[in-house]
C-alpha cells in the first residue's frame, strides 16, 4: 500500500490515517517514511526517488510480505528546508506511527533527520550525498548511508581527470554538499601533484553566475569543477560553456545525474565528466541492473530509472530485506540484520560498514554524449571503481573508536 503526502502546514494531497486493529483484521503494515524535496531545486530527482521506493514496496508486498504484512510507503515532501525535514521526520513516527524512515536528498535536511531519529531510536536510511552522516559527531547505531559520499565520489572521479601539474579551479555551492566536495577534490588534487589554483563560492539557488566567470577564467585552470547540484550545476554549465569556457578548460562534476542531464539538454553537458551511483546502461554486464531497469520500464511506460532514483530503491529494498532477515519489523533486531547485510539490489554487492554504516560500493564516472532526441542513451561508462573501503575516510578519521 502506497500512501502519498505533500504536507506544507495542514496542507496535504493525501493524509496517511491509522486505523485500530480489531480481531480479525489485517496485521499493521510496515510503514517507511519517505521525507523528499518534491518542491524545490530537486524536485525531479525527488520525485524518481518516490518512483523507485515504490517499486521496492510492490515487489516486498507481491512475494507476501513479511508473513502476510505488508509495507507501505508513507511519502512528505520536505521542501529542502532543515526545519521542515525536521518536522516532517516527527510526524512521521510520532503522529504515523512509522516504523523506518528513508530519504532526503542534500546534506543538511538529511542530517536534520538524523537528529530526529537519533532521539527517537527510529532505523534511517539516508540517499542523499554527506560526508558529515558517517562522522562520530552525527552517528547513531539506528544511522545508515545508501548514498554515496563526497569523498567516495571526489576519489573516483579526481584519481580519473586529475593528473600531475593540471591546475584546478572549483565553482562551489556554499553549504555542506558543495564544501565536502571541494575538501575530497582537493585532497585528490595533492595526492596525484596537482594544484588547487582558486575556489569561487555561489549561495544555493543562484541564476547569475556572470559575477563569478571572469574570476575564474582569470585563474587558468586546465580544470572547472562544479561542484553543485541540480538547477544549480544545470545553469552554472550553461553560462560557463556560454561564457566560451569549454575551448580551454574541462568541465568537471562531482556527480552528473540522469535527470539534470535530461532537463538541460546534450549542448549543456557535452563532454562533461563526473560520477555516480548508478546508470542504466550497465545492464548489459549487470543482471540486478537488467532487473531494475525492466521492473521500471514496466512500470513506467519504458523509462529508465535514474542514479538518485535507483538510491531509493535500494534504500528501501536493503530495508525490507534486513526486515525478512530480522523476522521482524524491531528497531533493534533490524539494525542488527542491516549491519550483517550482504545485498545486490541494482549493481552488484554492497554492504554497510560496521563502523559508520555507510554502504560499501561501485562509484561510476560517466561523461555526457550526443544522443538522438528521446534516447536515453546520454552516458559513455569511464571507468567503474570497484567496492571497496579504500574509497572510504578510515573510522578512525571519523571519530568512531576501534570496537573493545
Amino acid at each position: 500500500m502506497i500512501k502519498f503526502a505533500l504536507l506544507a502546514g495542514a496542507a496535504c494531497l493525501a493524509c496517511a490515517t491509522i486505523p485500530s486493529r480489531a480481531a480479525g483484521a489485517p496485521p499493521t503494515p510496515i510503514r517507511i517514511g519517505l521525507p523528499v524535496p518534491l518542491t524545490g531545486p530537486y524536485g525531479a530527482e525527488a520525485q524518481d526517488q518516490v518512483r523507485n521506493a515504490t517499486l521496492a514496496i510492490q515487489e516486498f508486498n507481491d512475494a507476501g510480505g513479511l508473513a502476510g504484512r505488508k509495507a507501505e510507503l508513507l511519502v512528505r515532501d520536505d521542501r529542502l528546508n532543515p526545519a521542515e525535514a525536521a518536522t516532517r521526520a516527527l510526524e512521521l513516527i510520532d503522529k504515523d506511527h512509522a516504523d523506518f524512515i528513508v530519504g532526503s536528498l542534500s546534506a543538511a535536511t538529511q542530517l536534520a533527520v538524523n537528529n530526529v531519529i537519533r532521539q527517537r531510536r527510529v532505523p534511517y536510511i539516508s540517499i542523499s550525498q554527506s560526508d558529515a552522516i558517517n562522522e562520530a559527531a552525527d552517528f547513531s547505531r539506528y544511522t545508515f548511508h545508501e548514498s554515496l559520499n563526497p569523498h567516495m565520489t571526489t576519489q573516483a572521479v579526481g584519481h580519473y581527470a586529475f593528473r600531475k601539474g593540471m591546475r584546478i579551479a572549483f565553482l562551489t555551492a556554499d553549504y555542506a554538499y558543495g564544501q565536502e566536495m571541494t575538501r575530497g577534490f582537493t585532497r585528490v588534487a595533492k595526492e596525484v601533484g596537482a594544484q588547487v589554483v582558486g575556489e569561487i563560492r555561489h549561495p544555493l539557488g543562484a541564476t547569475d553566475y556572470s559575477p563569478f566567470l571572469p574570476r575564474l577564467m582569470a585563474m587558468h585552470p586546465d580544470v572547472l569543477v562544479f561542484n553543485n547540484f541540480g538547477r544549480d550545476n544545470q545553469i552554472s554549465i550553461k553560462q560557463a560553456a556560454e561564457f566560451g569556457m569549454k575551448s580551454n578548460m574541462k568541465f568537471v562534476t562531482p556527480v552528473l545525474t540522469y535527470t539534470s542531464r535530461v532537463a538541460a539538454g546534450a549542448r549543456v553537458y557535452d563532454g562533461v565528466i563526473g560520477g555516480s551511483s548508478y546508470y542504466w546502461g550497465i545492464e548489459a554486464t549487470t543482471p540486478a541492473a537488467r532487473a531494475l531497469n525492466d521492473r521500471y520500464r514496466k512500470a513506467y511506460g519504458g523509462a529508465v530509472p535514474s542514479d538518485y532514483g535507483t538510491m531509493a530503491y535500494s534504500a528501501v529494498k536493503s530495508l525490507l530485506l534486513a526486515v525478512k532477515a530480522a523476522g521482524s519489523s524491531d528497531a533493534e533486531k533490524v539494525v542488527d540484520a542491516l549491519v550483517a547485510l550482504r545485498y545486490d539490489t541494482y549493481k552488484g554487492i554492497q554492504s554497510y560498514r560496521a563502523c559508520d554504516h555507510q554502504s560499501v560500493q561501485s562509484v561510476l564516472v560517466l561523461q555526457s554524449k550526443a544522443a538522438p532526441s528521446g534516447s536515453p542513451d546520454l552516458f559513455s561508462v569511464l571507468h567503474v571503481a570497484p567496492a571497496s573501503t579504500w574509497a572510504l575516510r578510515s573510522c578512525a578519521e571519523l571519530g568512531h573508536k576501534p570496537a573493545p
